[in-house]
């Protein structure tokens, strides 16, 4: 068993675990820290998706930091039931895990939360996996207007073929990690 470490908010310095699965890699400190001073205006009573949520450290962190919801959408059975103990130990009741591949859970999340729409989505998948493309056309119509999307991926991230309406505000790069936030402009 794995730990990470909430960065800020409510539950700062808090550890949350996270199990030994291959191809789980949580967004590192440095990325994660920089991706929440780029949205410190923007988490406080925001909709949130974690897609591909992995640890759930980026829609921990999210609830912590404010936001009113977060769902999280993570395929492996052990990780999304260690997401909602780490929920349930922080005593975070608004925190949704749902245990499905992505690309399943996003046609089946039910009609209130559909039209609600997401403020802030974390789109991080599985790089062996390519899902970049693919995965954004389901978030898609799932935005709200002026919807931020964070992406990570293992490649510049102009090669991953996402909206043309999303418009990257901000981007960086650690190691081998490329880091951006979109604004989504319809």
């Amino acid at each position: 068993m794995n730990q990470v470490r909430i960065i800020g908010g409510e539950w700062k310095r808090r550890l949350i675990r996270f199990e030994v699965v291959n191809g789980l890699r949580p967004t590192p400190d440095r990325v994660r820290e920089t991706l929440f001073n780029w949205l410190m205006w923007d988490v406080a009573g925001a909709h949130v998706l974690d897609t591909c949520a992995g640890s759930g450290a980026l829609g921990i962190e999210a609830l912590s930091r404010g936001a009113r919801h977060c769902v999280f959408i993570e395929a492996d059975r052990k990780q999304a039931e260690q997401i909602k103990a780490n929920l349930l130990q922080l005593q975070c009741t608004t925190g949704k895990v749902m245990h499905a591949k992505a690309e399943q859970a996003l046609t089946q999340l039910s009609e209130p939360v559909r039209s609600a729409g997401f403020d802030l989505v974390f789109l991080d998948p599985p790089y062996s996996l390519n899902l970049w493309t693919s995965l954004a056309s389901l978030i898609d119509p799932l935005l709200k207007p002026a919807a931020k999307i964070y992406v990570e991926a293992d490649r510049p991230l102009q090669q991953l073929q996402l909206p043309a309406h999303w418009q990257l505000l901000k981007e960086t790069r650690a190691g081998q990690v490329y880091a951006g936030l979109y604004q989504t402009t319809r």
